[in-house]
């Protein structure tokens, strides 16, 4: 999608060292980004508004297309950071040292804390999906960025069928399938779920059994018959 032309960069008021605590350009893209990702997965990128980021970030609608381009260009930014961030917190696990029937339980439990404390994560991969990733696919990082995780899987499988711990006939990419469908499944069906059987799958106490169900049923896929 053809994005707006970027505006000339807004110009700065007194001292330089107002002039940088008003307008650096780092911090200033970050808040933007952090309200932005919450304006979107609330409403959505057409109920969305530039003008309610805008005032929210303490900033105008001309910063903001300086920064992004369009309104477009914004919502593609927060895709990229939402995505980054758990692929980021991903490769900081210490998986590699772990045994790995240990390490996969512990991607396991990262993934579904992950989609149970990041809600907007998973409202915002729910809007992508209605738009048909036709946002995601004009990112040019988006395919080797999410590369990481499945790197991450196909050690894990490697190791664990070297040590007699998993199947060999298992495709890291089907597995991630399986780990994301079970984690991501409870928050983005959470109303209708609960709607629908009278049980928050949100409630603590259901939390904490559907934590390690998930884990077990993924630990019972992988293992090696006996």
């Amino acid at each position: 999608m053809k994005k707006a032309s970027r505006v000339a960069a807004p110009e700065t008021d007194g001292t330089p060292s107002e002039a940088r605590r008003k307008y650096d350009p780092e911090q200033t893209k970050r808040n933007i980004l952090e309200v932005a990702t919450q304006e979107f997965s609330s409403m959505g990128l057409s109920g969305a508004r530039v003008d309610a980021i805008a005032e929210r970030t303490n900033t105008t609608k001309r910063m903001l297309y300086y920064y992004f381009g369009s309104k477009e260009g914004l919502y593609e930014a927060v895709l990229e950071k939402v995505y980054g961030d758990i692929r980021t917190l991903e490769q900081d696990l210490p998986i590699s040292e772990l045994d790995p029937t240990e390490g996969l339980r512990k991607l396991v439990e990262f993934t579904f804390d992950y989609h149970d404390r990041h809600r907007d994560f998973v409202r915002l991969v729910s809007i992508e999906n209605i738009h048909g990733a036709k946002y995601i696919e004009q990112l040019k990082s988006f395919k080797s960025r999410n590369a990481s995780v499945i790197r991450t899987i196909e050690d894990l499988l490697a190791r664990g069928v070297a040590a007699g711990q998993f199947r060999p006939d298992i495709d890291a990419i089907d597995l991630h399938l399986l780990i994301s469908s079970l984690c991501f499944h409870r928050v983005a069906n959470r109303y209708t779920f609960g709607s629908a059987f009278g049980r928050d799958p949100s409630h603590p106490r259901l939390r904490a059994r559907h934590r390690e169900m998930i884990a077990d049923a993924v630990l019972r896929f992988v293992r090696k018959e006996a």
